[in-house]
């Protein structure tokens, strides 16, 4: 009996853990209990480490000073705005995953790039680029081509939902760019699972990773998101690439955002901004006119901020709309804000700055569709409110920003000195900004501008409170 106990206890543990995020128990679950994803928890055994060490190594170590940086050397793709978000263009060897919902402009932007990479090469550098699509036809792709105007000789179209076939085609080409749309779509035939499963999905990066690495071939993958908005398939695909680019917009909008969601060769702090039209997608490199209405005569109700998307100021405008209601609970309507934070900043100035409110429907949008998350849009909603609510239009050249309180404070934000010279390039004169223990900074001449401690106190500099 004590070796057979012996024996039992020597074994190793079963276990399992979550592909998603690698959460481990002792027994199965239907449930992560750390990503809260279903299906996800498969059984492991014991880790025993069974990679013992090469006997001869292929490429030695080489010390840092000796390696040449300039393989991996930006290179440009053509497309401004792109560039702006990865740091400079695409690296060699690197894995860039894009990401967003259906509709919004992947494939047309990564068709584009694909061109103009192999349209600008240079001389002595193979210019072949390969497009794998595992979601249209060849001809699908070429009549879209042919309308964005991206047909370039050294372009090639490969419509293939087989791991190994498209390999097979990066053994053949031997691009120096690779376009898969998208990694969902893949499968291999040497692993179990329906394509766009968590097996399917972790072989098919392992495989155009290594590939990517082993070339020197920058490799750009389509993902598709969740109903979520999160990427799907296993976290561990945005772990393995180099780049993880989320692509933003409104269906009912032309306008479209990338952020950089992880870089490891550049920011994570770019947005870059496109216009999606029928003739393709193109960069917006002052967008700031997209978002603010152009009227002759000041209407009440509206207000520009200026609002920081990563390093980048863009000036946007508010509008409110206040109706007397007839029901016991006035409506409260919003349209590119945060509905909760709107509803704060009524309660706010409300009982703060004695703006009667409370019996009024209240309507609170943006101009063009941008949404604005970041709290510095809170005083410039404040001033739209105040300003539909006496019928006295603000100063056309004036912008407000600032984050208010439940007090009534008016706290400082990031980057106040470079949003007032962003105001200032586009015409405006006057601004409303938050106090602060360093001050606005450097005024550009002519350009006035009056620093506020309290909601109240902005609201007096302009219209009266009273009703």
């Amino acid at each position: 009996m004590a070796s057979k106990t012996s024996t039992r206890s020597s074994r190793p543990a079963a276990g399992y853990r979550c592909a998603e995020c690698g959460w481990t128990t002792v027994k199965w679950v239907g449930r992560c209990g750390e990503c809260q994803s279903w299906g996800t928890v498969e059984e492991v055994g014991a880790a025993v480490a069974r990679t013992t060490a090469a006997v001869t190594v292929r490429e030695p170590a080489r010390l840092i000073a000796d390696v040449d940086a300039t393989e991996a050397a930006f290179l440009p793709t053509g497309v401004s705005e792109l560039d702006r978000v990865l740091g400079g263009g695409l690296v060699p060897g690197a894995v860039i995953l894009l990401a967003g919902e259906p509709g919004v402009g992947k494939s047309t932007l990564l068709l584009d790039v694909a061109a103009k990479v192999a349209a600008t090469a240079a001389p002595g550098v193979p210019s072949h680029v390969l497009y794998v699509t595992g979601e249209e036809s060849a001809a699908q792709v070429k009549l879209r081509a042919e309308r964005i105007g991206a047909v370039s000789p050294g372009l090639y179209l490969s419509a293939e939902t087989d791991l190994g076939q498209a390999l097979g085609q990066v053994e053949k080409l031997e691009p120096r760019l690779l376009v898969v749309d998208s990694v969902q779509t893949l499968s291999s035939a040497e692993v179990e699972g329906s394509a766009g499963g968590v097996s399917q999905v972790r072989e098919v990066a392992a495989s155009l990773i290594a590939a990517a690495k082993r070339r020197n071939m920058t490799t750009l993958l389509v993902g598709h998101v969740t109903k979520e908005g999160s990427i799907a398939g296993p976290r561990l695909l945005e772990h393995l690439v180099d780049v993880v680019c989320q692509f933003e917009g409104e269906r009912h909008s032309r306008l479209r955002l990338i952020r950089a969601v992880k870089n490891r060769y550049g920011p994570t702090d770019e947005v870059g901004c496109f216009d999606l039209g029928e003739d393709g997608i193109a960069s917006v490199t002052d967008p700031s006119g997209l978002f603010v209405s152009r009227t002759k005569e000041p209407v009440s109700g509206t207000c520009i901020t200026v609002t920081l998307e990563g390093r980048r100021p863009l000036l946007a405008e508010v509008q409110s709309l206040l109706a007397e209601s007839s029901n016991a609970q006035p409506r409260r309507a919003t349209s590119g804000l945060d509905s909760s934070r709107v509803a704060m900043l009524l309660a706010v100035l409300q009982q703060r700055a004695g703006c009667v409110l409370h019996k009024d429907d209240s309507y609170v949008a943006t101009v063009g569709g941008v949404k604005l998350s970041e709290p510095a849009t809170d005083l410039a909603v404040a001033l739209a409110v105040a300003s539909a609510k006496t019928r006295q239009a603000l100063p056309q050249r004036l912008i407000a920003f600032g984050e208010v309180g439940l007090a009534g404070e008016v706290r400082p934000v990031p980057g106040i000195n470079r949003r007032i010279q962003e105001a200032h390039r586009l015409g405006f004169t006057h601004a409303v900004v938050p106090a602060s223990p360093t001050g606005p900074g450097e005024i550009p001449a002519g350009f006035s501008v009056r620093e506020v401690s309290h909601v109240a106190e902005a609201l007096g500099l302009l219209i009266s409170t009273g009703g």
